[in-house]
Order: C-alpha cells, then structure tokens, then sequence
C-alpha cells in the first residue's frame, strides 16, 4: 500500500502557505469562464457509466502520453472498449511521473471519488475501475452532481455561432439546478479563408442559423450580428478567438466583398488577402463586443494539426498540436491601438501558448489598461501546454512583475471534462504557496488580513465580479 501522495497539504510546502489554502482558498466558489464541456450533457444531466467514458473520451493531452509510452492508437482514439482504454492508461500513468498528467490524474482520483489511498498503476487499476463505476451511478455524480460537488457556479462553455443554443437555453429554464451556464461566441471557422473547405459550409450554416441569405460580404456581417445579438439574449457575455497570430493588414468594404466572393467561388486565396480577411473581421467582432459590453479573450500562438497523416485519419483536437513562435507584438499592439484611438475595446484577455511570449503579453496589457475598469486588460492564466505547475508559477511571476496580480480573474479548466475542475484547487494550491513562501522569507508582510482576501480575489471575486455574472 503506498502512502497517500495527495495529501490535504499537496503542494503546500510552509505553514503560512497551508493556512492561506485551507482559511481562504479551498473552499471559495468556482467560476469557469472558459471550458469546453458539451451544454448537451449538462442540460439532460447525463451520467458517465464508467471512468474511460469521463475521463479517456476526447482527452487529448493523455491520448498524446498514451503514444508517447508506446500506446497503439486504437486504445485512444479506436475501437477498444472501455475497459481496454482505461487500462491501458493505468499502464501509462506511472510513466508520466513529473509530466503534469500524473498531478491532474491522482488529484481528481482524489475529487470526487474520494481515492487517494493508492496510485493509478496496473496493479490498482481493477480496484480504481470498479469503485469509480459505483460512484458514477449515484445521483451526486451526474455531470450536475460533480458541479455541485466542486462548488462551481458560473461555467462559460465554447459555442459555435451556428449553434441553436437551445441546451443553454433548456439550462437556464429548469428551476432545479442553480448554476449559470453561459454561452461563449467563438467564430474562428467564419475567419478560416485559409480552409474553403471549413469555410464555405460554416458560410452556409451561418445563413440557415440566422435566416438571412448571405449572398455577400455585407449580408455575412448581418448574419453575424444576428448570431452575436443571439448568444446575448441567451446569456452570453464573452466571446473567444483562437489565433495562430496577429497581422498588420486590413481591407476595405470593397476588398473584403471581392475576397468573400472569391472565397465562396472555391478560388484560392492569397496570402495578404487571407491576413486581411482574418484581421478586418476579427475588428468586427472586437466592435460587436465592446458595443454588448462583452468580454473579448484571445487564444494566441497554437500550431494546429502538424501530423498530416493522422489528421486525415482522426480529424482536429486530437493530440497534434504544438507551440507556434510568431512575431505578435507589433501587430497585436496595433490591433489593440486601433479599438482603443475610437473608444470600442472591450474588456480583454490575452493568453498565450508559448511561454517566451509571457512578459510581451503582461507588458502589452498596461498600454490599454483605462483607469476605470480595474483589470480590465487581462494576462490570462496558462493555457493548454502552460496550465501546469511550472507553467502557472510563470504566469503568476511574470504578471506579479509587470502588473497587478491582484486583479487577475484566476483559473479557469480550457477542457472537455467533468472531472477537471481540480485545475482550480492546483491553481489555488500554486497561488498559497508562493504567496505564503514569500511571506515566510519576509519578502511580504506576515499579514493574512491583508494577503487572505487577495487570495479570495484571485480565486473567485475577481472574476465575479469582471464578467458581471448574476450570481
């Protein structure tokens, strides 16, 4: 029997670093205000039968530590059962030791199943499987249950512009369950010139979503704005852009009509007009979010689909994506400059996947704070590669360093899962530590009156109160 590893004072590594945790942060409200849970599965309260289907399904960051330790793929994405995918990651899970899967694997054994007496191993495996399985069966651990559980009270999923949001809606009007679930507008497949074969069809279900015939640049910007005026009735309050990076190129209304129009003929595009295209809508959706008073967050740097062959096989968002190293600073600055000269930035976030983009992200946010929102330009929490120990230490410093931390909206999970919401709980335990580390070297005040509701901030108030969420 191994001794528990996921201690009530995980990570905690001094005494004013576990008071902080246990007096202030652990038990604090979750706002998840970007997460890709399906809203389906939450409007019909689906439950889980067993753990591969909670845990393994649509998990990319394990599928990519199942291939890296010799995993064949049809124990990720293929036809195995259940079972055989689930043990075949018990086999991986002891070769991921200082990989952030084996934190994240053993912390959310712990929440909310209650496991934390043994490590995931093919010698637990059977044990773990089987009272799991029991659990899932109980009303508490229905995809509501396990929101309940983990103390969440808002969650922003990521929605299609095309999408009827009809399960948001069926949420929002069942008097029995309390938790805000919100739509978050995210049309990176209306920018994706790059790809007619993306484009074109998402161009035709714009149309049919919003009953307007596109049949030009202009009528494409209507239907837009009806699907934007459509996530606000129905809640929505932020929206999201994946980014590869940002450009220095803008078009007119007439440009940008005949790159629509070439585009809807199937003709390839070049590379300025792609960049122009990208960048003149992306301002167009900066403007619809500054007018509704949104939130605008930005994903930047992600190199997607780098394996041609197993995209072709398995499609996106399956474990084949990587860091990008653009140059984003001046174009993104421009960017940013151009909303602000007229007024129209909307409160922002800025992510970035590639971590030698931390400080230009920190310091780009002081140039368009406005002294009236506070915080309102956000250096979002690591994300993706960088929603890890070392990765969230780095957020934390570099944001600490070059602007206010106690400002920070805080943790959010970016994932597809129920059982993720212990990112929060790692994120707060990283945020005690470090916090309570400096206070024992002196290098902050031995104050917990004063340190103690910074810590609630981070963890829940900021963001509470940023995104005006009725809570």
């Amino acid at each position: 029997m191994t001794a528990t590893f996921i201690t009530e004072n995980f990570l905690l590594q001094n005494d004013d670093a576990v008071r902080l945790y246990h007096e202030y942060a652990r038990d604090m409200p979750i706002v998840d205000y970007h997460c890709h849970l399906p809203p389906e599965q939450i409007a019909t309260d689906h439950r889980f039968q067993n753990l591969a289907q909670i845990w393994l399904s649509g998990d990319h960051y394990k599928w990519r530590a199942m291939r890296a330790a010799g995993v064949a793929e049809r124990y990720c994405t293929g036809d195995a059962s259940d079972w055989e995918k689930f043990e075949k990651w018990a086999e991986t899970v002891p070769r991921t030791l200082r990989n952030p899967l084996y934190h994240w694997t053993h912390l959310e054994l712990n929440r909310p199943f209650g496991i934390n007496d043994r490590l995931l191993s093919p010698e637990t495996a059977q044990g773990i499987w089987d009272q799991a399985g029991e659990m899932l069966a109980r009303e508490d651990f229905s995809c509501r249950g396990i929101m309940k559980q983990m103390k969440v009270v808002a969650v922003c999923t990521t929605d299609d512009p095309c999408d009827s949001l009809q399960h948001h809606q069926a949420i929002t009007s069942d008097p029995s369950f309390d938790i805000l679930v919100l739509p978050t507008f995210r049309p990176d497949k209306g920018m994706a010139v790059d790809n007619l074969a993306v484009f074109n069809p998402w161009v035709d279900r714009l149309a049919e979503a919003a009953d307007i015939d596109v049949k030009g640049y202009a009528s494409f910007l209507e239907a837009i704005r009806q699907r934007h005026d459509h996530f606000h009735t129905v809640g929505g309050r932020l929206s999201d852009h994946g980014v590869e990076t940002f450009y220095d190129a803008y078009a007119t209304d007439a440009e940008m009509e005949a790159v629509f129009q070439k585009a809807r003929a199937g003709k390839e595009l070049s590379s300025e007009e792609i960049q122009k295209f990208k960048m003149t809508l992306l301002y167009e959706f900066a403007l619809l979010d500054h007018e509704k008073g949104w939130t605008q967050q930005f994903h930047i740097g992600a190199m997607r689909n780098n394996n041609t062959r197993l995209f072709a096989r398995l499609g996106p968002d399956t474990g084949f994506d990587s860091m990008g190293d653009w140059s984003v600073a001046l174009p993104l600055s421009r960017f940013l400059d151009r909303l602000d000269r007229d007024d129209r930035l909307a409160k922002t976030i800025l992510y970035n996947l590639n971590p030698g983009m931390n400080d230009v992200l920190a310091t780009m946010i002081g140039n368009f704070q406005d002294g009236v929102t506070a915080g309102k330009m956000q250096y979002g929490s690591g994300w993706w590669f960088l929603d890890q120990k070392d990765g969230m230490e780095r957020q934390i410093e570099v944001l600490s360093n070059q602007g206010l931390l106690s400002q920070f909206v805080g943790m959010l999970t970016d994932s597809r899962s129920f059982l993720s919401y212990t990112r929060h709980e790692y994120f707060r335990r990283i945020l005690c530590n470090l916090l309570g580390t400096e206070m024992e070297q002196g290098l902050l005040p031995a104050d917990f009156d004063l340190i103690g509701p910074m810590v609630q901030d981070v963890s829940y108030h900021n963001a509470a109160r940023y995104f005006g969420f009725d809570l």
